[in-house]
């Protein structure tokens, strides 16, 4: 089955002639791209975002995935705290990031006589709240990996077997997802997360995020991860690492990390 998939989606990405990909660094779009980097070779072109909700580290590694391959790379600097609906963090907060990025990488592709701009979403995108796909799908972007079919399970299993790096990466998403709908996202704030979250990794702990409540910060690591998380010593290393960063409430979610909590706001209005 999975060679089934992987075969479709080579066969589709052959038909397309040039590609520019929405290139994050994640499971994903690491995927994606090496597939077409395979099956294209020089007629793809990776396009990577630098902005505020992109942590360093990401954007690090995503350089250097394409040096590696020697895959060419164009670097976007935007700034989607330009935009109300971003930045009074909207609901649809999304769509609108989504919407002008994807815009970006059009211009791009058409100025370089790319043919075709394609993003990195799985099947399992499909089930939950993205108004990001609503965007993606107004402006033409393709989505190769859900056309073919492929799950995450699907992207990680496949990515292991071609010796990527980011087989066992964690998920990722862009920082301000780290905010309850209506706060406003800030510069300010984007770095303090940023700062904190990499201290936990810092830490070992690898899968984790830290949600922001005004001058709150709610913790979420796996479940197995909770204990070690909340010894005393670990506990007090954290606390006073993020009181520096400018937090003044460090708390931990008893329900453990996942995907999308903030979005659990939503069920309840």
């Amino acid at each position: 089955m999975l060679s089934l998939k992987l075969n479709t989606l080579k066969d589709n990405l052959s038909s397309l002639g040039s590609l520019a990909v929405g290139f994050s660094g994640g499971v994903d779009s690491t995927f994606l791209l090496s597939v077409a980097n395979e099956v294209l070779g020089d007629r793809v072109v990776a396009v990577t975002a630098n902005d505020d909700a992109f942590p360093e580290r990401e954007y690090a590694e995503a350089k250097a995935f394409c040096v590696e391959r020697g895959i060419r790379q164009i670097i976007v600097k935007t700034n989607p705290l330009e935009i109300d609906e971003y930045r009074h963090n909207a609901p649809d907060r999304c769509y609108h990031c989504k919407k002008a990025f994807f815009s970006e990488i059009k211009r791009i592709a058409k100025e370089n006589g790319i043919e075709h701009v394609a993003e990195g979403s799985n099947t399992d995108d499909e089930g939950d709240y993205r108004p990001g796909l609503k965007a993606v799908e107004e402006l033409g972007i393709l989505s190769p990996l859900r056309e073919a079919g492929l799950s995450k399970a699907d992207i990680r299993a496949l990515s292991k077997e071609m010796g990527l790096p980011t087989w066992s990466k964690p998920s990722y998403a862009c920082l301000a997802s780290r905010f309850v709908f209506g706060e406003e996202i800030t510069e300010e704030k984007l770095h303090m997360i940023d700062r904190a979250e990499q201290f936990l990794i810092e830490l070992g702990f690898i899968e984790e995020r830290v949600r922001i409540h005004g001058n709150l910060a709610r913790i979420e690591v796996p479940a197995a991860d909770i204990p070690r998380i909340a010894a005393d010593a670990v506990r007090n290393q954290i606390y006073e690492e993020f009181r520096k960063i400018g937090f003044m409430y460090i708390s931990l979610d008893l329900k453990g990390y996942r995907t999308g909590s903030m979005n659990e706001t939503l069920a309840q209005k």
